[in-house]
């Protein structure tokens, strides 16, 4: 799998990831061809020459994997501070609502832990850790079953009927049959 959880190669990829780059300096050193190596490792030229490139600025050691892009911000210990407040619920941080919102949730993190994320950040960081969009587990506590029930057979019967009726059509902009 390309991104577990959201994000990053995982560690065994990685792992085979920067092999394949150091077999490719031992050849680098033979003088194999860049459409050579690339055929028999399985990657594209253009890879190659990037590798080939990068190899004759700083040797081998410029072909090892330099870990992760990116660390999380938030260590697993204030995301489980996080998932403490959010458990509370947006109420309990001021909004009228119980709606968690990617804006709400950055803002928790801002005022909590002093650390400032985009919202695709806030995102991946919850897609990171297990957390998905999700619709409510029941009904929310203020729905009133009986205005539901009247708008179901007052007024969407008439939603429904505003459609035009379904008549043969022409291709004519005025109907063949008008004076």
């Amino acid at each position: 799998m390309r991104y577990p959880q959201g994000g990053g190669l995982t560690a065994e990829r990685q792992q085979f990831r920067e092999d394949l780059r150091l077999q490719a300096a031992e050849r680098f050193a033979r003088g194999d061809a860049s459409l050579l190596i690339a055929k028999d490792l399985s990657v594209s030229v253009r890879s190659v020459q990037r590798w080939r490139q990068a190899w004759a600025e700083g040797g081998p050691r410029a072909l090892r994997s330099q870990g992760p892009a990116s660390l999380p911000r938030l260590t697993e210990k204030q995301f489980a501070q996080l998932e403490g407040e959010l458990a509370k619920g947006p109420a309990a941080h001021g909004w009228e609502d119980q709606r968690w919102t990617l804006a709400r949730i950055k803002t928790v993190i801002g005022r909590r832990f002093h650390l400032t994320y985009t919202i695709q950040g806030v995102r991946k960081l919850l897609v990171r850790n297990g957390w998905s969009c999700q619709v409510p587990a029941r009904r929310a506590i203020e729905r009133d079953d009986e205005a539901v029930a009247g708008w179901v057979k007052e007024t969407w019967p008439c939603a429904e009927d505003s459609r035009r009726p379904v008549e043969p059509g022409s291709s004519s902009k005025t109907k063949p049959a008008s004076p």
